[in-house]
């Protein structure tokens, strides 16, 4: 018989020892979702690079139907100090910020340029509006059919009810799910291998509420749109309220963006990453009870 290590004896008969945790590999994501995953990922990152050069052709946001110049909601520029030099001066409504070598001037090839966002943060280039305009659209497309695609697999796949609609264990549990992620505690073992309430009703609103939302607000600031759209104009208050919510919408994916790395990164980035790449992800759960039996028994 084989030696059993001091502290594996139970301290008393008939207790046995507590489970071990050992890691068990599922196949969290599917290939149709780790593809579509991806493509979004770089669409979304051409799409804003691209749009950020596109708003810096005219770095101001106005509400309504019309550019009235002098009372914009939100406006980058600059204006000559004392010492003659540029500084950047952001506006937001009445409220008048300093940004010089981030926001209104920024440094480029050496030299200050005047500009919205820096040349490092637009595509396809510091000055190019043409080609960020093709860009754009180019992906802004590819954005949408992939889009539909995901709407499609997620509902004949059943991956939406499966993975995405909310279950009523998960609203009971939802102020729980509120706490766990504001002190950064996050699912082990079983429950870490599907998604917790929070992250279905963010994906929901993300792919089901921004998506949609940012593609119409896009469309209804082309004039060419009018006699399809035009009530969706009218609905938002103008064109100009489409091109101010549309930037907005762009900045929530962007926010959405930090905080899904961030939790990542606290969850375990390599483990996520490699679910999210290969498909293949790593939990620890209790060994069974008749595993433990076996290796006391020997």
């Amino acid at each position: 018989m084989a030696s059993i290590p001091q502290d594996a004896v139970p301290s008393q008969p008939g207790l046995r020892p507590p489970p071990r945790a050992v890691e068990r590999v599922i196949y969290r994501h599917t290939l149709p979702v780790r593809i579509m995953h991806w493509i979004n990922a770089i669409c979304l990152l051409v799409l804003l690079g691209s749009g950020l050069q596109i708003f810096n052709a005219h770095p101001a946001l106005y509400w309504g139907q019309k550019s009235t110049f002098d009372r914009p909601w939100l406006a980058m520029g600059a204006m000559r100090g004392t010492d003659g030099k540029l500084v950047g001066v952001t506006s937001l409504g009445r409220h008048r910020f300093t940004t010089t070598g981030v926001l209104g001037v920024s440094n480029a090839q050496g030299r200050q340029s005047v500009r919205g966002f820096p040349s490092w943060m637009t595509i396809p280039g510091p000055q190019w509006l043409a080609m960020a305009r093709r860009w754009h659209f180019f992906f802004a497309w590819l954005f949408v059919i992939n889009g539909l695609c995901f709407a499609a697999y997620t509902l004949v796949g059943r991956h939406f009810r499966r993975d995405l609609a909310p279950t009523k264990a998960d609203w009971r549990g939802f102020g729980r799910s509120v706490i766990d992620h504001l002190l950064l505690r996050h699912p082990q073992g079983e429950a870490a291998a599907r998604y917790n309430v929070l992250q279905k009703l963010t994906y929901l609103i993300v792919i089901f509420a921004f998506g949609p939302l940012i593609v119409l607000m896009g469309l209804a600031m082309s004039p060419r749109m009018d006699t399809v759209l035009g009530w969706l104009v009218d609905l938002v208050g103008g064109r100009q309220s489409a091109r101010s919510i549309h930037f907005l919408l762009a900045w929530g994916f962007v926010a959405f963006f930090l905080i899904h790395i961030f939790e990542a990164v606290i969850a375990g980035f390599g483990n996520e990453l490699r679910s999210i790449v290969t498909g293949r992800y790593a939990i620890d759960h209790d060994e069974p009870e008749e595993e433990r039996a076996h290796e006391i028994d020997e």
